[in-house]
């Protein structure tokens, strides 16, 4: 694939492109015709992304990018849309005072999760991620919040009563969840774990397609990835829009939606997820796919 050039897998109303998400964004998907855009870029952070390098050569520079994609994310959203965009914590600063000027904040979500090896050493490490929840119209938007009610252990399990009532009643068992969330990060064995560095949960993009879209509805992810996004959407009977760089995780994609089993010829297969224990070296046995060696795993 050369810059600029396009490729296009659909079916069944599920959409996969195949280029650069901000060519993909101009010339792809039109203006007032998504109902969620869930974001989820490279961090700027130096991360191997399959071909991919994830470093811009400043702060700035890598800022001035994350705004040319938000612009074409905004206009892309109904005018009753959704924009939720994960970040680093870098960089939340930035794009929080650049998403406040064209939007509406509904809410600012961390996403916390378990340790993972060897944390920082002079300074206290970063276990979450922040999620800028957006609405163009403050007063008509999505948000369907008895679909994604958790148990209130106040009400579920401690019965108490709230006495400040006229008449005392026993609290809810179930309220909204608050902004920070807890979702376990996904692993190598975990049955939904793909070649990626940086998947995010189901369960995470489950709580956020349910909140601000209705079946039917088109749910855009312009660095799909691992396609979660697409996946779970699809799962919930809503539209999806997908957009990668990457070949290795287009044939991810292609294989997660069920859009097509075999591209260019090659026949698209799963991770194998090992089943052995871990040996005496810190190693699984086995490979991750068909032919490749046995990897390192925390």
């Amino acid at each position: 694939m050369k810059q600029g050039d396009i490729r296009t897998f659909q079916k069944d109303g599920h959409i996969i492109y195949w280029g650069d998400a901000v060519t993909v964004l101009k010339e792809k998907v039109a203006d007032q015709s998504v109902d969620l855009i869930f974001a989820d870029p490279p961090y700027g952070i130096g991360k191997q992304f399959a071909n991919f390098y994830d470093k811009w050569p400043s702060e700035a520079d890598y800022v001035q990018w994350c705004k040319s994609w938000l612009d074409l994310c905004i206009a892309k959203l109904k005018p009753n849309g959704s924009l939720y965009v994960m970040t680093s914590t870098q960089c939340v600063p930035y794009l929080d005072l650049f998403l406040r000027e064209r939007l509406h904040i509904a809410s600012r979500i961390v996403w916390h999760y378990d340790s993972s090896g060897v944390q920082a050493k002079r300074h206290f490490g970063s276990m979450y991620e922040p999620i800028l929840f957006c609405v163009k119209d403050r007063n008509s938007y999505t948000f369907n919040a008895d679909d994604i009610k958790v148990e209130a252990r106040t009400g579920s399990q401690r019965k108490l009563i709230d006495y400040r009532k006229a008449t005392p009643t026993p609290y809810s068992a179930e309220k909204i969840p608050g902004n920070v969330w807890y979702y376990a990060r996904v692993r190598y064995r975990m049955h939904e774990y793909e070649n990626h560095p940086t998947q995010k949960p189901e369960s995470l993009l489950e709580r956020i397609i349910l909140a601000s879209s209705n079946p039917g509805d088109v749910v855009l992810d312009p660095f799909s990835g691992t396609f979660t996004t697409s996946a779970v959407a699809k799962r919930l009977d809503r539209k999806t829009i997908g957009i990668e760089w990457e070949e290795d995780y287009i044939k991810t994609g292609l294989r997660r939606c069920s859009i097509q089993q075999v591209l260019d010829g090659e026949r698209l297969q799963a991770v194998e997820k090992n089943t052995e224990r871990r040996n005496g070296n810190g190693r699984y046995g086995g490979a991750t796919r068909a032919g490749q060696q046995d990897t390192l795993f925390e």
